[in-house]
C-alpha cells in the first residue's frame, strides 16, 4: 500500500519562503538599532527609488527573476520608511506580480498587507495605548488616506474581501464623521467592488442603499444610474421580482422625463421577466406595448424584437393563425429595419407553419422568398433549397 510522503526539511522551508522576510543585513541600512533619521530617510527613499527603476529596466528586459529579485528588496527596505510608503509599492508590486502569476511574490506581498490591516485599529486613543502595553503589539491609529491606500493595494493583488473590508472600515468612520459626500464615495466603491467580482447580493445591497440615499436628495440623475445598475443586478442574479420592480420604476420615471426612446428596450425586459416567473399575460401585453412604442418612435429593430416575442408565444400556446398574422408584421419591420437575415428567418418560419398545416403552396411560397434572401446572404442556400424540393416530393406523391 503507497504512503503518504512527508514533504523533505528543503521541500518545507522553500514553501513558507517569504521573500519580504529576510533578515540579512543591507548596505543601505546603518547598522544600528535606532528609527531612521530624516536624513537617512530621504537617502532610503531615493535609492529605493532606484532600486525600482532597476527592477523595472529588468522586467522591461525580460529577466523576470532578478527584477522580482530587486523588488523584494525594495519592499523589505521600504518598511523601514513607515507605512504610508511602504502600502503604494506593496500594491505596485503586487499587481505585477499577480499579472505575471508570481505565487511566491504575491502571497507574501498580501500577507504583509494584511498584517498591516491588522496593525491599524480603530480605537480612541487611551483604549489604544492600554492595548498596547497589554498586548505588546505596534497599532497604529486609523488614518483615512493609509486605510485608501490599504483599499487600493487589496484591489491591485486582487483580494476583493479584505479590499471591501478596509472599505466598509472607512465607511464608518465617514458615517461617524457624518460626511454624506464620503460615504456616497465610499458605498459606491463597495458597490462596484462586489460587483466587479460578481458578488451580486451584496453589490444590490449597497445600490439599494445608494439609490435610498439619492431619492431622499433629491438627485434624479444618480436615481435612474441606481436603478439602472440594479436592473442589470437583478436580472444577472435572477432575482425577477426584484428586477421587475426596479424595471416598472424606471419606467415611470421615463415617462415622467418624456425619455419615450428608452421605453421599448426596457418594456422587452420587462416582458421578459414576467415569463421567467411564468406570468404569460402579463409578458404579451408587455411585448404588445412594446412594439407599438419602438413602431411609434421608428424603433424597427426594436419592434422586430417584440413581434418575435409576440409569434413565440403565439407559437407556444397554439394559436397558429394569430402568428401567421403577426409574422406578416414583422416581415415589414425588419424590411424597415433593413434586417434581411431577420426577414429570412420569419420566411422560413413561417414556411415551417404552413407545412405543418398541409398549406404547401404557402409554404412553398415562404421558402422561395426565403431563399431569394438566402442567395443575396450567402447564407442557408442549402436549407432552403432542400425544403423547396421537399415540398415539390409531397406535391407529387
Amino acid at each position: 500500500m503507497a504512503q503518504n510522503r512527508q514533504p523533505e526539511p528543503e521541500q518545507q522551508e522553500q514553501e513558507f519562503y517569504n521573500p519580504l522576510e529576510i533578515t540579512t543585513p543591507d548596505p543601505l541600512l546603518p547598522q544600528l538599532i535606532r528609527p531612521l533619521s530624516t536624513s537617512e530617510k530621504l537617502r532610503l527613499r531615493a535609492a529605493l527609488d532606484k532600486l525600482n527603476q532597476q527592477a523595472t529596466a529588468s522586467f522591461t528586459a525580460g529577466n523576470t527573476e532578478k527584477a522580482f529579485a530587486i523588488w523584494s528588496r525594495e519592499l523589505r527596505l521600504r518598511r523601514f520608511l513607515g507605512i504610508t510608503e511602504e502600502i503604494p509599492a506593496l500594491g505596485r508590486v503586487g499587481e505585477i506580480a499577480w499579472q505575471e502569476n508570481r505565487r511566491l511574490e504575491l502571497n507574501a506581498i498580501t500577507r504583509r498587507l494584511q498584517e498591516i490591516g491588522q496593525q491599524i485599529q480603530v480605537l480612541p486613543p487611551d483604549k489604544q495605548k492600554k492595548e498596547d502595553r497589554q498586548q505588546s503589539q505596534v497599532f497604529i491609529s486609523p488614518n483615512l488616506e493609509v486605510l485608501n491606500s490599504l483599499g487600493i493595494a487589496f484591489q491591485q493583488v486582487r483580494e476583493p474581501k479584505s479590499a471591501i473590508a478596509v472599505y466598509e472600515r472607512i465607511l464608518a468612520i465617514h458615517r461617524q464623521q457624518k460626511d454624506a459626500v464620503a460615504v456616497e464615495t465610499t458605498l459606491r466603491t463597495i458597490a462596484e467592488l462586489h460587483l466587479s467580482w460578481f458578488n451580486y447580493p451584496p453589490a444590490a445591497a449597497a445600490y439599494e442603499q445608494l439609490l435610498q440615499n439619492a431619492t431622499q436628495r433629491g438627485d434624479r440623475l444618480e436615481v435612474i444610474n441606481y436603478l439602472q445598475q440594479l436592473n442589470y443586478i437583478y436580472e444577472q442574479a435572477r432575482q425577477y421580482q426584484q428586477a421587475l420592480a426596479v424595471q416598472k420604476r424606471l419606467g415611470a420615471i421615463y415617462q415622467e422625463q418624456q425619455q419615450n426612446d428608452l421605453l421599448p428596450a426596457l418594456q422587452l425586459d420587462i416582458g421578459a421577466n414576467y415569463e421567467a416567473i411564468g406570468q404569460l399575460k402579463q409578458a404579451f401585453t408587455t411585448y404588445q406595448q412594446a412594439y407599438t412604442t419602438a413602431w411609434e418612435l421608428q424603433q424597427y429593430a426594436q419592434a422586430s424584437d417584440a413581434l418575435r416575442q409576440m409569434v413565440r408565444l403565439y407559437r407556444s400556446q397554439q394559436q397558429v393563425d394569430a402568428a401567421l398574422q403577426t409574422s406578416q408584421i414583422l416581415l415589414e419591420s425588419d424590411r424597415l429595419a433593413a434586417n434581411f437575415y431577420g426577414m429570412m428567418n420569419t420566411y422560413d418560419q413561417i414556411g415551417q407553419i404552413n407545412l405543418a398545416r398541409g398549406n404547401y403552396d404557402r409554404a412553398l411560397t415562404a421558402f422561395q422568398q426565403g431563399l431569394e434572401l438566402a442567395q443575396q446572404l450567402k447564407y442557408q442556400q442549402d436549407y432552403f433549397t432542400q425544403q423547396i424540393q421537399q415540398i415539390n416530393r409531397q406535391r407529387t406523391n
